[in-house]
């Protein structure tokens, strides 16, 4: 079952990445600037309510955070608001994705 989780969630966030997505790295602002990847936007999750409208909601939505925990969070925030939204977890997820 995890297996099939992992292969849907893979082929979700390579379909959006080839569609444009943004890449939204949720973690805090230190965070960030010790490390981040090219290209992404950083919205803390606990200011994502206050920054949603800085988002392009016709295009899709992949969020990051370091293990994954605040990027789960800021998923569920994103869809409620009728965001396309994948959650990549952890940043070192992400990274992978992007490799492939």
């Amino acid at each position: 079952m995890f297996g099939l989780f992992s292969k849907k969630k893979k082929q979700t966030i390579a379909k959006y990445l080839k569609e444009g997505a943004q890449l939204v790295d949720v973690r805090t602002a230190s965070e960030f600037n010790s490390d981040h990847i090219k290209g992404s936007k950083n919205i803390p999750v606990q200011g994502i309510d206050q920054k949603i409208e800085t988002l392009d909601k016709s295009k899709p939505v992949i969020v990051y955070c370091a293990m994954g925990g605040r990027s789960n969070i800021a998923a569920s925030k994103l869809k409620a608001n009728g965001f396309k939204v994948a959650n990549a977890g952890g940043i070192g997820s992400m990274r992978k994705h992007l490799k492939s």
